[in-house]
């Protein structure tokens, strides 16, 4: 099959390599200049594993203006929330209306844009269980275990290519589980991430750290109840129940990844904006709908502005 990835940081190069060396095509579109010229100045990316065993992946790779190939089976979405809808507008000139169209971003408000280019029934979306960085300009480093994939059509209807594109996936060993529950396989990463992500970057430790901690089962309790209170009452059928998303949230910090910082950590040591308001932000907005505060989520999404607020006063005054 042909894929072109759009949006090659850690996620993108690491679904679009794996799918590359299990035999695909693999094309790939990104907007930070300096990152594509690295890539083709060095005739590819450098890979390693838990920060071992450098070496170079030829890919072939350009900017939205420079790409007009429109014979891609699948394209691929790996781009943070507030990114996508400019980047979607620079690439409309490649997409058609045979492609399908497969994500699997942190958060939630992606599936809304990516409708308006694909059509419904050609729309994947999933959550991606792995730890990746982007570690500069051509270079990422895949963490930890090889994780795996949780995915469904916008229909909930699988067809003959939803198959074919899952089998990819398994070829390239990205552990791919099928499901006919699209909201509720959202919502799974959510939940995960608005724990594990939002703790980890406010008091800047790995996924490990906070597992090890002794309250970590308590505090991550608290918030997995208020956002399951919240998708209860919006009518979302959860893939787990409240005490296998804790198991799930205990072993990816303490057996696959517990070295890792989640993306959301890397974004505010780089200054970066997060996507809490997307994760954490999402489930308050979520909540609001039905007359229910969900007032941890809410406490939390202001501690990690607070935390974006002084970076950025601090680097204004030097």
């Amino acid at each position: 099959m042909k894929f072109t990835v759009v949006g090659a940081g850690a996620m993108g190069l690491r679904y679009g390599v794996l799918l590359q060396q299990a035999g695909n095509e693999v094309e790939f579109v990104d907007a930070w200049e300096p990152h594509v010229n690295k890539m083709k100045e060095q005739g590819g990316v450098y890979v390693t594993r838990d920060k071992e065993n450098r070496h170079l992946v030829p890919v072939k790779v350009y900017t939205p203006e420079e790409y007009h190939n429109t014979d891609s089976d699948v394209v691929i979405f790996f781009l943070k929330q507030m990114q996508l809808g400019e980047m979607l507008e620079r690439c409309s000139h490649f997409f058609t209306d045979k492609q399908y169209a497969l994500t699997g971003m942190n958060g939630m408000g992606h599936i809304e844009k990516l409708l308006k280019y694909f059509k419904p029934e050609k729309v994947l979306a999933g959550t991606a269980l792995v730890a990746t960085i982007l570690k500069a300009p051509g270079e990422v480093d895949f963490v930890g275990k090889p994780g795996s994939m949780n995915l469904a059509n916008y229909t909930e209807k699988p067809d003959e290519m939803t198959h074919k594109v899952v089998a990819e996936l398994e070829k390239a060993n990205i552990n791919p589980t099928l499901t006919t529950n699209f909201r509720g396989t959202l919502m799974a990463k959510v939940v995960f991430n608005s724990v594990v992500n939002t703790l980890c970057t406010l008091f800047e430790i790995t996924m490990g750290e906070y597992a090890n901690f002794e309250k970590a089962d308590e505090l991550s309790r608290a918030l997995i109840d208020e956002a399951y209170d919240v998708c209860e009452r919006d009518g979302v059928k959860m893939l787990q129940t409240r005490e296998e998303e804790l198991a799930t949230v205990n072993y990816v910090s303490k057996v696959a990844n517990p070295l890792h910082y989640p993306s959301m950590y890397q974004d505010m040591s780089k200054n970066r904006p997060t996507e809490v308001d997307y994760i954490n932000g999402y489930l308050v907005k979520l909540g609001r709908k039905h007359n229910y505060e969900a007032k941890t989520h809410a406490f939390l999404t202001n501690l990690v502005h607070l935390a974006e607020h002084t970076r950025q006063e601090r680097l204004r005054e030097k």
